[in-house]
């Protein structure tokens, strides 16, 4: 065996060559971009129009900066969930270069340490992870910078198009790189951001229905992806502490760092930056206005209530000391509505109506607002006309101008405006804001209407106008300038301020109805008393299905068209049935925080307040209130030629004729639900084992069992709703029997009263008349029964479902 031994210097000049051909096949930037399009700014590009890629400048690593996708071009559905101008994930992210290599990483910015001490912010640095988005390869680079290919990130799914696709059941998708490139046009560097912009087509089968209604050709999906590097924001801004009662949402981060005894997570608040230019004066000019833009494409006149809307913030914050703060402008000509250095009013198409929204691109690390995006759904105020011409039957001669009920659309867009744009200020909802005299527009506002003494719709008080008082005091928390005083002295006087006022705050998961249980905070509500409201909302919607008709629809509109004025007209007492219902096992409470206040704690709603809303609930269950009288049902025939059911039709049981049975059953289904809900039962059983003086569960079965069971109906249609009740309580409450939710205590009592209720109807069918027998009850009877023996409900049944209700 032969040992070959190399001197160092043999090593050398075999490695010079090496070393020499790889130098020589990474050119300089300028000599790899001769012949592109160069785009300088915050990261130059250069575009190769010849391959259509882009290349990036990478000069600056491992320096932080924001990272924003979002969707210029959406699908335009509002199930999927994939609309014009969403705005995606935000990432502080930086470039990291290894070897051939340059790595993006997210950083992670949950977990931090504020300790000066560089080992210990390293510590937690290295025990979370970060993520690692894409690697890229060196194509050229000079000393100061290397450029990278940055086309196949771009084209890349990283919205997360196919799997929103997939979640929502529309089918299997997949990027297309075929039909997918970079946008030139919209492609853009500028001082402080780079925009850049790709078509991305996803090919995929088996479409789903929301896919095929919006889509020109359901098996190639076709939208816009945005990347939008942003420079962070320099370090003069101040953080705003969060309070659980100032109405803004939180921005948190755990720190290592914090004092032993003291809690690790810290809460800003999300705000704009502005300041005043005195901030010892009582009211000054800001150093930097808030100015948001209005899409060109709003039509008129929705263009002009939407600016009437934006530009109510500007008297919150002439409230807080400022003058000229905030401006609403329109978006100039050229303007990209998503680049990062406009805040927007977007007005979003869809192929059916469906949510608002107010999103921002926010500093993780400090809680600065960046850009404030608001996307504004353009079927919203079309479905509020639907609603009052449904209520008002305004065409007697059939081609009437309808003025002042598209004036209370515009006023709920109006409305609308506001309440999201406080979104993109960093404002959360308010829902317990109606009991105050509609104190905020960040409630959701039922039209508040009502019938003159003449028979006529009056809608002059279907929304309010204006800043409401409490929004004006969240804007003095999250935007006053107390930098001449204590800020946090002045921050609790705003506080005690909201409080003395008597303007309560109760935001989204308390305020929903299923197992929420606050008494005021509702979506969709008006008034103090939501029993009360219930009551006098059923009674505008008797006088109005007395008076449905032709007069419903102009002239030459099919009345097949009728079916869909019907649905929102029948059921425009659901949200009120959700509030009332809270009321039952209600708790009322604030988000207190110990010593700023007396203590309020957790109080039960009165008993007698529980029994009337129960009572009023119940009343809807009535076949009085359920029936839908003839004269409605003799005038809507089946689809004409040309139309179809859509989403918001009646979809029942009786083929092609509307099924009469249908909204009643809808309409039931939805009160059994609320009331017979796991947590409110458990709830009110846990109330009355505490004290009996409160309302208990086996009261409120008791309640519920007498009424719906004991009823005497005076017609053969009153007959037949009130067995379509029965199933559907007793099919409720046995299936509620089996939810692992219910505390065993209260399913023992569910199971209680479906043995009574069984035992009732065999003895009802026993002694029913010679050669009568009573079928329905002794098949109710023969259900249950079964149930109780084998633990299954026995007939292959399910409750119509609701036709969409949120958002109107």
């Amino acid at each position: 065996m032969i040992k070959r031994h190399f001197t160092p210097y043999l090593v050398s000049a075999l490695l010079l060559p090496m070393i020499t051909h790889a130098q020589a096949a990474i050119k300089s930037i300028d000599e790899f971009t001769d012949k592109f399009n160069h785009f300088p700014g915050f990261y130059s590009f250069y575009a190769d129009q010849s391959s259509g890629k882009i290349y990036l400048d990478v000069d600056k690593f491992a320096q932080p900066f924001l990272l924003q996708h979002s969707l210029p071009y959406g699908v335009g559905s509002n199930d999927i969930g994939l609309d014009r101008g969403q705005l995606g994930g935000t990432h502080l992210v930086q470039f990291e270069r290894f070897g051939n290599k340059v790595m993006l990483r997210a950083n992670n910015t949950y977990y931090r340490a504020s300790a000066d001490n560089h080992a210990e912010r390293q510590s937690v640095k290295e025990a979370f992870a970060s993520s690692i988005l894409h690697g890229f390869k060196v194509v050229a680079e000079d000393s100061d910078s290397v450029l990278i290919d940055y086309t196949p990130y771009l084209l890349s799914d990283v919205h997360g198009v196919s799997r929103r696709l997939k979640a929502t059941e529309q089918g299997s998708y997949s990027l297309d790189a075929s039909r997918s490139a970079v946008y030139s046009e919209r492609s853009k560097a500028f001082v402080k951001n780079t925009e850049l912009e790709a078509v991305l087509t996803f090919k995929g089968g088996n479409p789903g229905k929301y896919v095929r209604q919006a889509v020109a050709d359901p098996y190639a999906i076709t939208v816009h992806q945005r990347h939008s590097l942003i420079e962070l924001p320099d370090e003069n801004y101040q953080p705003r502490q969060f309070h659980p009662q100032s109405g803004f949402w939180s921005i948190e981060h755990k720190d290592y760092s914090a004092p032993l005894g003291s809690s690790m997570y810290v809460r800003y608040i999300p705000r704009h930056r502005l300041e005043k230019k005195d901030p010892t004066a009582k009211v000054s000019e800001p150093v930097k206005p808030i100015v948001y833009y209005l899409d060109p494409g709003v039509p008129e006149p929705v263009k002009t209530a939407l600016l009437d809307g934006a530009r109510w913030w500007d008297d919150a914050f002439k409230a807080a000391g400022y003058k000229g703060a905030f401006e609403v402008k329109m978006l100039p000509e050229q303007a990209d509505p998503m680049d990062v250095r406009y805040n927007v009013i977007q007005w979003v198409h869809r192929a059916t109506r469906g949510w608002s929204y107010g999103a921002s691109i926010v500093n993780p690390l400090t809680g600065e607002i960046i850009k404030g995006h608001v996307t504004l759904g353009s079927l919203r105020v079309r479905q509020d006309i639907l609603i009052a011409e449904a209520l008002a039957a305004p065409y007697i001669k059939g081609d009437e101008v309808t003025q002042k009920l598209h004036d209370m659309a515009l006023d709920r867009i109006r409305q609308l405006s506001a309440h999201e744009i406080g979104h993109t200020l960093g404002i959360a909802h308010n829902f317990a804001a109606s009991a105050d005299g509609r104190a905020s527009v960040m409630d959701y506002p039922h039209p508040l209407v009502q019938f003159t003494n003449g028979g006529q719709l009056d809608v002059s008080k279907g929304y309010a106008s204006g800043m409401g008082a409490w929004d004006i005091q969240a804007v003095k928390y999250g935007y006053g300038d107390y930098r001449a005083t204590d800020e946090a002295q002045a921050l609790a006087q705003v506080i005690k301020q909201t409080n003395d006022m008597g303007l309560a705050y109760i935001s989204d998961a308390d305020a929903r109805p299923q197992g929420g249980a606050h008494p005021t905070a509702h979506l969709w509500d008006n008034g103090e008393d939501p029993t009360a409201e219930l009551r006098r909302v059923m009674g505008i919607r008797q006088q109005a299905l007395a008076q449905f008709g032709p007069n419903n629809i102009k002239k030459g509109v099919a009345l097949s068209q009728l079916e869909e004025k019907l649905v929102p007209l029948y059921l425009f007492h659901r949200y009120q049935v959700e509030s009332a219902v809270k009321l039952i096992g209600g708790v009322d409470y604030d988000y207190e925080v110990r010593g700023e206040d007396k203590v309020k704690g957790a109080h039960v709603v009165e008993k007698s307040q529980q029994v009337d809303a129960l009572q009023a609930l119940l009343e809807t269950l009535s076949p009085e209130s359920l029936i839908i009288p003839e004269s409605v049902l003799a005038v809507i025939p089946p689809k004409a030629y040309g139309e179809s059911r859509n989403r918001e039709s009646v979809h029942g049981r009786t083929g092609l004729t509307l099924d009469a049975m249908a909204l009643p059953e809808m309409a039931t289904q939805h009160t059994l639900k609320l009331l017979l809900n796991a947590e409110r039962l458990n709830r009110v059983a846990q109330q009355y084992a505490r004290n009996d003086s409160y309302l208990g569960s086996d009261e409120v079965l008791a309640k519920i069992h007498a009424h719906v069971f004991e009823a005497n109906a005076k017609s053969t249609m009153a007959k037949k709703l009130n067995q379509r009740v029965q199933y559907l309580t007793a099919y409720r409450m046995a299936d509620l029997s089996l939810s692992d939710k219910v505390a065993p205590e209260v399913q023992a009592q569910l199971r209680y009263y479906l043995r009574q209720i069984a035992q009732d109807t065999t003895e009802q069918s026993l002694f029913s008349s010679p050669g009568k027998a009573d079928a329905f009850a002794l098949y109710l009877g023969e259900h249950i029964q079964h149930f109780l023996k084998e633990g299954k409900w026995p007939a292959n049944y399910a409750p119509l479902a609701m036709p969409p209700g949120s958002p109107i």
